[in-house]
């Protein structure tokens, strides 16, 4: 059993936090932010925002902007210093994502969040490890397309394939272009589908300061976060803020009524930098090294169990196992774009119904409004012919009168000959 003092005197350690601080201000700090995305989110301009400096500008523009149709990894390093403190920022950003083919495009982001896995494990089975750079992937923002109509199947499968890789930070892009109730909607139906389809996002520590677990409780009722960026300064009621100018006023990037940003911003970097580390190298790092140890282990001369296993597989049917699971995979593919397909076509023979009941019910309000008009001639024409009889009456009366008028006149005359 350990026994507890508490020292009447000074002794010293108590200074230990500090030394720790001074060494660590000293070698600087490292973090990997990837984002995905596709082109014409607003992913540069983003990141731009965030650590107010021009990484991406008109001179080294955005990779969307530098590589078309190939989902080909991107990074990025800058060196930011803030109050003495350094940090050596990489963004890896995956130009062409969604334009190439379906299974195209996260293979090559998998493929180098492994390797990143891969270099750090070699640093770490190398003699001299003084010298070992972490250039794992610390943070996913997966960009979300503001359509209103929740995750389109790539982003299912894709936060699905790298949940268990990094931690995935779901956002909604250039959320201005969104209602508020629109916004709202969109997120609850984004929360709801991840939920559906057991997608794991960066999960907030839990800790037993109050004041902390209302700020993350804060946060998550935000989730997935809407942001703008902007970097253009505008003047607002006397006060500069960063934003975007529209005919109907400006969006503040800033202004939390407007967006999330400094939700993202203050999480990102301000409170949980430290953790989506830790999370990254006590969880995801160590699954990666276990799964590389165990197969290192079942192909080692020591494990005779396992070679005993080995020797009863040929590699004829090794061949034939992985061919199912290739013939597996495909297969569940096919599905679900066969899936999409026929979603599609649902969508498409809809909106055609649709569009054949509104000329059905245009043409029945024209043959109405057509048979009115004829009611309504036909009631002229009986009035204009009822006119036109009593005229003619009145013209054959007022001749009749006129011939007896005459033949009248004519008979006085002829009374007065005789």
């Amino acid at each position: 059993m350990i026994q507890q003092k508490n020292l009447e005197g000074y002794v010293g350690f108590a200074s230990l936090p500090n030394q720790v601080y001074r060494k660590s201000v000293k070698r600087g700090f490292e973090f990997t932010l990837m984002v995905v995305g596709e082109s014409g989110l607003g992913k540069s301009t983003l990141i731009n925002s965030l650590f107010l400096t021009d990484l991406y500008s008109a001179e080294y523009p955005g990779p969307s902007h530098r590589i078309k149709k190939t989902v080909q990894v991107e990074q990025s390093k800058v060196l930011i210093k803030e109050g003495g403190v350094q940090l050596l920022l990489t963004i890896v950003d995956t130009p062409g994502f969604g334009d190439a083919g379906y299974h195209c495009t996260w293979q090559p982001v998998i493929d180098h969040i492994d390797s990143k896995f891969e270099d750090y494990l070699n640093s770490e089975s190398r003699v001299n490890r003084r010298q070992m750079p972490d250039s794992r992937i610390h943070c996913c923002l997966y960009f979300i397309a503001p359509s209103g109509h929740g995750l389109k199947p790539l982003d299912i499968e894709f936060m699905k394939r790298l949940h268990e890789k990094v931690n995935v930070i779901p956002l909604i892009a250039k959320a201005d272009t969104l209602t508020p109730e629109e916004c709202q909607q969109f997120k609850k139906q984004i929360m709801r589908e991840i939920q559906e389809h057991k997608i794991k996002i960066y999960e907030f520590p839990e800790t037993d300061d109050e004041e902390e677990n209302r700020m993350v409780k804060k946060i998550k009722d935000k989730l997935p976060l809407a942001v703008v960026g902007s970097n253009t300064i505008i003047e607002v009621n006397g006060k500069r803020v960063r934003g975007r100018q529209y005919p109907w006023g400006v969006a503040e990037v800033e202004n939390g009524d407007h967006c999330d940003f400094t939700i993202l911003r203050d999480m990102l970097i301000r409170t949980h930098m430290q953790d989506l580390k830790d999370v990254t190298n006590n969880v995801h790092y160590e699954n990666y090294r276990s799964r590389k140890l165990a197969a290192v282990t079942y192909n080692g001369v020591d494990n005779n169990r396992t070679k005993a296993q080995l020797s009863t597989k040929s590699p004829l049917a090794q061949m034939e196992e992985e061919r199912r699971e290739h013939v597996a995979k495909m297969k569940k593919m096919e599905q679900e774009m066969e899936q999409v397909f026929e979603m599609k076509v649902k969508e498409k023979v809809q909106k055609l119904k649709d569009s054949e009941a509104e000329l059905q019910r245009r043409h029945e309000q024209m043959k109405k409004n057509l048979e009115a008009q004829h009611k309504e001639l036909e009631e002229k024409r009986r009035v204009f012919e009822d006119e036109r009889n009593k005229w003619e009456e009145l013209q054959r009366l007022e001749q009749q009168k006129l011939e007896a008028s005459r033949t009248l006149e004519k008979n006085k005359k002829k009374g007065k000959i005789f």
